[in-house]
């Protein structure tokens, strides 16, 4: 009897660590104001991030392109397809760190991580410095 309990104990603790891992932000996600969707994917052994739609996606009646990008040569790039996420590792307990995520609405770079909140739920922090200080965004997965 406590061999088979044991057994039902131990199975049950790797079920557990198995649904942990299963909680990846790999897939298609929308920010808490609906203005796009993004994809997160692999890069090489790392993850990033690209705009994949965007509510409004023309401007005067073209494409959207990048047009607060610090550096001149870049504003005339498209949003969709564009790569704003980049370099983010798996950190454990189901955060990805040492990212970066790009804001084409302001042209800046910050710090950021990703953590997995439930299976189709994510906290998107970027930062300045240290992460106890930044802007905090909920996505949901929508594929």
């Amino acid at each position: 009897m406590k061999k088979h309990l044991l057994t039902l104990v131990v199975l049950m603790l790797f079920s557990t660590c198995a649904w942990a891992q299963k909680l990846s932000p790999l897939g298609i996600w929308t920010n808490e104001e609906g203005k796009a969707r993004f994809e997160i994917y692999k890069c090489g052994d790392k993850l990033c991030g690209k705009l994949v739609t965007l509510k409004e996606p023309l401007r005067n009646g073209k494409p959207k392109v990048d047009e607060n990008n610090p550096e001149k040569k870049l504003r005339n790039r498209p949003l969709l397809g564009l790569e704003f996420m980049k370099g983010f590792e798996y950190d454990g307990d189901n955060k990805w760190d040492d990212g970066t995520i790009y804001d084409p609405e302001s042209g800046k770079t910050y710090s950021c991580y990703m953590k997995m909140t439930g299976k189709d739920k994510m906290e998107v922090k970027g930062y300045i410095g240290i992460s106890l200080i930044g802007r905090t965004q909920n996505w949901t997965r929508v594929k």
